[in-house]
């Protein structure tokens, strides 16, 4: 049977109970109550939900996000009650999870459903142990053997020889299930070479990668299976995780993860669980390599994803990774020896891709910045439009001559009205540099058609359309962004903006943020490391902000620059959706950094007019991108917050995908 859309929203305000559960049990397969009380379980959670929401609003008016008002508040939190953000992402996290994952009636559904699939790949687990606890090691064949997706296979390669509890919990789940594969190893060979031994006896279509200590959520071989079956050239799939305590009594931590971020993964590791690859086209890689002890899963993923025809997010938590205390899970330091291993993964793979460039450690452990080699010869034009404001213009461009460690550039200031004496007066004194020109827009202030006016007097290959209200911090922001500009498979590049108080501006641009689009990590301070450390690493974005925005002179061409029916608003994030739309990668980096005074220059949007603009801009960009807006922002998890506080869960999300997958492929 199909499931209509009418039916996905009725199934939406159902909550089935099996009638043969009892009150107060509990499954911890799934981590979450199954029974009803003395309030319905949905009841009960709306009206949390409801009195955590208002709440949050009236702290957040109060105590804005970042501000000192918020940490001095947070100082006395914790003095008395502890760490008030680990207990608000805490409450929310348990709410997501009663909200979004599959109740035991629908987990029952997809058993059932699975076998009308028009296909059903078969999935092999792969796990290496080593001198697993004995209980743990129960809990993580429990987890597979849970799965409400049939067709696996858990293929163990036994690396501790000399323990013979395990052997023998090994044998007792071998002979009770014909699905579970053992191989006893003479010795252990390390971890590469006891998950080759255990991939050398799998038999399916796919591999899966599960730690000898760590647990599948029971529908994760089900979302995996539904997605490769509906995308055939499905060559990697990962999926959310979150982290579990040693004792499995409390799951925590999630990372809501972005879509394939190819920059953002040189970085780190944050695809690693859970792992589905291909097999033949691990066989072709060679699956775990020696060598990269710490980050062979990194390794593998790296080379993965170089031949990968596609690759699959799932954006649910399929894999709950224990926190023990020698594990990284529980901290990055415990394996020290992963960072080292980590770098030379990052360096072979972009030497494979034949992408120079030096590697060095990032802010903390795993963590990794390559620094890309750039050809100086490359011309910037750095083109700003002005009106008045001469004091600011003048900030900026002694900045830029100032601070800028990167010379090859030449600055276009496109005159627009101005009336003051003082900004002519200025310009005059800037008659001297050579590589600075004032060119004279006359018509009415149209940030896209001015723009586009510009370069046609532009005589770089790169061009780097800025405010005129910024003031440079980094003296090699030019090498930073160009690292990146220049690469072929680059669109558009931003830079790291604050505003003068040290708060962030701009750190890259969430598309369908607030309805239309937003700036990731708004008001933040600048010293924080935002979700998974992304204000610190260069990561893809869908956009950026045109107050600092690169793109090469024949990208800007191929996508016929900025649209002009966009006077002000959303010019710049039109051409970032037109950049990716021609199959380019935006790219932020922190590596850039500028003060930005927004708003000095041109004012607010608080006039009549200026409102009646910016609504029309709204309706034009919704009639242009209203699918991407429907599709949502591929990288920016469709279960964190939409308003608000960016990069926070959204305990009632329902999402779209995580709805559908709880679904069937059947057709009647």
């Amino acid at each position: 049977m199909k499931i209509t859309k009418d039916q996905e929203l009725k199934n939406k305000m159902v909550d089935t109970v099996n009638p043969e559960e009892k009150p107060g049990e509990k499954d911890f397969s799934s981590g979450k109550e199954t029974a009803h009380s003395f309030l319905s379980r949905d009841f009960f959670y709306s009206f949390i939900l409801k009195a955590h929401t208002v709440f949050g609003r009236t702290l957040s008016k109060l105590f804005p996000v970042n501000s000192r008002r918020r940490h001095f508040l947070g100082k006395i939190y914790r003095r008395f009650f502890g760490n008030p953000d680990v207990v608000r992402n805490l409450s929310l996290y348990q709410l997501w999870i009663s909200n979004n994952e599959p109740t035991l009636h629908e987990l029952a559904e997809q058993k059932q459903g699975v076998d009308c699939w028009p296909r059903q790949p078969r999935i092999s687990i792969v796990t290496p142990v080593y001198k697993t606890p004995l209980k743990i090691l129960r809990e993580m064949i429990e987890s597979v053997v849970a799965q409400t997706y049939p067709y696996w296979e858990l293929c163990i390669a036994n690396g501790s020889p000399d323990v013979p509890d395990i052997q023998a919990i090994l044998s007792e789940y071998e002979e009770k299930d014909s699905r579970i594969k053992v191989i006893s190893l003479d010795e252990n060979l390390g971890i590469a070479g006891n998950t080759n031994a255990a991939i050398a006896i799998a038999s399916g279509e796919f591999i899966g990668f599960l730690d000898h200590d760590d647990l599948l959520a029971p529908f994760a071989l089900y979302s995996v299976a539904k997605t490769i079956t509906e995308n055939p050239e499905c060559d990697l799939v990962y999926s959310d995780e979150d982290k579990i305590t040693e004792n499995s009594e409390m799951r925590y931590a999630p990372f809501f993860k972005p879509a394939f971020s190819p920059d953002y993964l040189r970085t780190n590791n944050y695809i690693c669980h859970f792992l589905v690859v291909r097999k033949t086209s691990g066989d072709q890689i060679g699956w775990i390599r020696e060598g990269f002890e710490g980050a062979q899963d990194f390794d593998l993923v790296l080379r993965s994803i170089e031949h990968a025809r596609f690759v699959a997010h799932i954006p649910q938590i399929l894999y709950h990774w224990r926190a023990v205390p020698e594990s990284t899970a529980n901290k990055l330091e415990a394996k020290e020896y992963a960072s080292e291993s980590g770098i030379k993964a990052v360096r072979e793979h972009l030497q494979r891709l034949g992408l120079a460039a030096e590697v060095v450690p990032g802010s903390v452990p795993a963590m990794y910045r390559p620094i890309y080699s750039i050809d100086r010869s490359n011309l910037v034009s750095i083109i700003i439009p002005s009106q008045d404001h001469a004091d600011d213009l003048r900030k900026l461009i002694s900045s830029i001559l100032d601070q800028s460690t990167y010379s090859n550039y030449e600055i276009l200031i496109i005159e627009n009205h101005s009336v003051e004496e003082e900004t002519f007066a200025y310009y005059k004194t800037l008659e001297t540099y050579p590589n600075i020109r004032v060119l004279t827009y006359t018509e009415p202030f149209n940030f896209s058609k001015i723009n586009n006016f510009a370069v046609e007097f532009a005589s770089g290959n790169v061009f780097l359309f800025m405010n005129n209200d910024m003031e440079v911090i980094t003296p090699d922001w030019l090498e930073r962004m160009l690292e990146y500009a220049v690469r072929p498979e680059t669109g558009i590049v931003g830079a790291k903006l604050y505003y003068p108080n040290d708060t962030i501006q701009h750190a890259g641009i969430i598309v369908g943020y607030g309805g239309i689009a937003g700036h990731a990590f708004h008001g933040f301070r600048r010293d924080v490391s935002g979700y998974y450390l992304m204000l610190q690493t260069a990561r893809n974005v869908s956009a950026v902000t045109g107050a600092c925005l690169m793109i090469r002179k024949n990208t800007f061409e191929a996508i016929h620059g900025f649209d002009e029916n966009y006077r002000l608003a959303f010019g710049d994030v039109d051409i970032c959706l037109k950049s990716l739309q021609a199959g380019y990668l935006n790219i932020w980096t922190p590596f850039a950094e500028l003060y930005h005074f927004e708003s000095k220059t041109r004012g607010y949007e608080d006039s009549p007019e200026k409102i009646r603009r910016f609504h029309s801009e709204i309706r034009k960009f919704k009639e242009r991108w209203w699918h991407f807006l429907l599709q949502g922002d591929d990288y920016y998890n469709p279960n964190l917050r939409l308003e608000g506080t960016s990069y926070e869960i959204d305990p009632a999300v329902h999402s779209l995908f995580t709805r559908i997958s709880k679904g069937t492929l059947c057709e009647t």
